[in-house]
């Protein structure tokens, strides 16, 4: 198996389309496990490393070439504010 870059932003194609009839993704959370986001119909799904790696066919787009993807800027959540109060 042949080692795929990926990283988050990345548009990728996956072997089989999902029930919309999309088969681009949208990687939304690389570890152990993936989080991608159905391009189609927003659906996200978590899948597991190896799942993924043999799934994807390729990328599409990467995030350096998107326009549309700005990284968020403030990293904290509304409840560690709220906790801290």
């Amino acid at each position: 198996m042949a080692y795929l870059k990926v990283d988050i932003g990345d548009i990728v194609n996956m072997k089989k389309p999902h029930p919309c009839g999309s088969k681009e993704w949208e990687v939304l959370r690389i570890g152990a496990d993936f989080r991608i986001r159905c391009r189609g119909c927003g659906h996200t799904v978590m899948i597991a490393r190896p799942k993924f790696m043999k799934a994807v066919r390729g990328v599409v787009t990467k995030v350096a070439d998107r326009d549309d993807f700005a990284p968020p800027t403030d990293h904290s959540f509304p409840a560690d504010d709220a906790a801290q109060n």
